[in-house]
């Protein structure tokens, strides 16, 4: 039992180091991504295993429920890395980003690409949903009844009021034929036994977390409840949700990506011809 309280001295520490993110999450975001020297499984982004094998868990209902033929629009797409595995399933895959660095490093490490584009965008803002649209129209994305929406990672570090902000861009982008694949982080227990869950203790902080820690907003949880509310049922149809995994740069074992518990649902934007 005193073991399993000792965690809790790290409170202290923890206090420290978020206190000095910024408060203005663009301001936030861009600098993170300013400082980040490498990605992939020994980099400085935390979420980036450097593998697609969380990807492959997602292929099978991005099958089954997403259009082929539309491109699909990745939001929060930080240096690409799924936008890059999206760009094998569809025609054309967009990736955006509220932070100018991240769509710099994404477009360096996507180089080569022809159906890949990026675009540094807020997709909490008002309207940016109907923009990023008219873009992809421009870009040939060939999105005249709507383009598919992949959000992975992202929902869990809004609040309320930017979640559901991001929902309705999100309906203005995915139309009356786009579908809507999100996975996020849906850990049940609180910040100490998250950070504790990936690799913290009393006496060290694995970096890439520190850094995330020290910079960014503090994550939440996103599960059935939290997409409920920002997705309500009467301008999104439910098609399929429930449990998933997402899975962060090696932490706790060298070699090993570290496994945190998730939640993926796919929706449809209901009564879009009565209410765009």
């Amino acid at each position: 039992m005193l073991a399993a309280l000792k965690k809790y001295l790290m409170i202290p520490r923890l206090v420290r180091l978020s206190a000095g993110a910024p408060r203005d999450h663009h301001v936030a975001w861009d600098r993170f991504w300013s400082s980040v020297k490498t990605t992939g499984a020994t980099g400085d982004v935390l979420w980036d295993s450097g593998s697609d094998h969380e990807m492959q868990g997602y292929v099978h209902r991005l099958h089954q429920h997403l259009d082929p033929r539309l491109p699909v629009v990745d939001i929060g797409c930080g240096n690409g890395s799924f936008t890059r595995q999206l760009a094998a399933l569809f025609p054309h895959a967009m990736g955006v980003d509220v932070s100018a660095h991240a769509v710099r490093r994404a477009l360096s490490e996507s180089a080569g690409l022809a159906n890949v584009s990026y675009l540094v965008r807020d997709m909490t803002a008002p309207g940016a949903g109907g923009r990023l649209g008219e873009e992809l129209r421009l870009l040939g994305g060939g999105a005249g009844a709507g383009a598919n929406v992949f959000i992975r990672g992202v929902l869990h570090v809004l609040g309320e009021r930017d979640r559901h902000a991001l929902a309705e861009n999100v309906r203005a982008i995915a139309g009356a034929d786009g579908r809507v694949f999100l996975a996020e982080t849906d850990f049940q227990g609180n910040a100490v036994e998250y950070v504790s869950h990936l690799g913290a203790t009393l006496r060290s902080i694995p970096s890439p977390l520190e850094g995330a820690i020290r910079g960014l907003p503090m994550p939440g949880r996103f599960g059935a409840k939290e997409r409920n509310l920002a997705f309500p049922a009467g301008r999104w149809e439910l098609i399929e949700d429930g449990p998933t995994t997402i899975e962060t740069m090696p932490l706790s074992h060298p070699t090993r990506a570290d496994l945190i518990p998730g939640y993926f649902a796919v929706l449809k934007a209901r009564n879009w011809e009565k209410f765009p």
